[in-house]
């Protein structure tokens, strides 16, 4: 993280069951990857951050659960936001009649102000999940936080970011553990449920190339995982292949992280 002239701005605002939103500033658009918590929770951790809720333009969304959807029309309605989802999403999405959907399709770039956005299908259980390559200038974030295993799209469209938010849902043996019903254990370990610790350092490992800098941990379980056994696996794995230099960060289920310049 540094306060130096960039290409983006990012915060996470919330990340985990609870709900999802991700802020997303270049120098003239502001942009929310999901809305899945509150307008009054949107406000209190915008304000947490340093961040000014009226620069937001768009929420591009990346899939129909709740967690990722709940505050979707209330902040709509409050902000008078533009809505970005590809149409069997914007068709899922439960109350989402009549918001005025703007149409993406997976591969086929749009824009945003002046930040390009790519979507990706991801692999979960959901209507057409998908993540998102951002750009702007010489500088491209990637966003992955729910799939079940890497793919070869995922692993082409992530390599060569500077930037990456990825999931790291659970240490295994602790779902394994758990109290949990054993179809849900089924659905997390899927491979259109979850990624777990290990699989996701070895995604990074697989896409770092010589230009990721930064990657932030998301969606971390709060009963079958922790933040700093996500942060040790990770940043361990990284390390064992000469790729120590990485940053690693946790996001948070009821906190913004800090803002971070890429």
């Amino acid at each position: 993280m540094n306060s130096s002239p960039a290409n983006f701005r990012i915060c996470v605002l919330a990340s985990g069951s609870s709900g999802n939103c991700i802020y997303v500033e270049s120098p003239t658009t502001a942009l929310l990857i999901d809305a899945g918590i509150s307008a009054r929770e949107f406000h209190r951790r915008m304000d947490a951050a340093g961040l000014d809720p009226a620069k937001v333009q768009a929420v591009c969304v990346t899939h129909e659960h709740t967690d990722h959807v709940s505050g979707l029309r209330a902040l709509a309605r409050k902000l008078d936001l533009e809505l970005y989802a590809n149409s069997d999403t914007a068709r899922a999405v439960r109350n989402g009649e009549g918001l005025g959907w703007n149409l993406f399709a997976a591969g086929s770039p749009f824009t945003i102000g002046d930040i390009e956005l790519l979507a990706f299908p991801l692999p979960h259980d959901a209507y057409d999940p998908v993540g998102f390559i951002l750009t702007h200038g010489d500088t491209r974030v990637g966003i992955a936080t729910d799939l079940g295993m890497p793919t070869t799209v995922a692993l082409d469209r992530l390599r060569g970011c500077h930037f990456v938010i990825l999931e790291a849902n659970h240490d295994v043996d602790l779902v394994r553990s758990s109290g949990r019903p054993w179809h849900l254990k089924q659905r997390i370990l899927g491979r259109q449920g979850h990624l777990s610790n290990e699989t996701a350092a070895e995604l990074l490992a697989d896409i770092a190339g010589d230009t990721l800098r930064d990657v932030l941990l998301a969606h971390l379980s709060s009963e079958c995982n922790e933040p700093s056994r996500a942060l040790n696996v990770v940043r361990r794995h990284l390390a064992s292949r000469g790729l120590g230099h990485i940053q690693v960060h946790p996001t948070h289920a009821h906190r913004p992280t800090p803002v971070f310049y890429c």
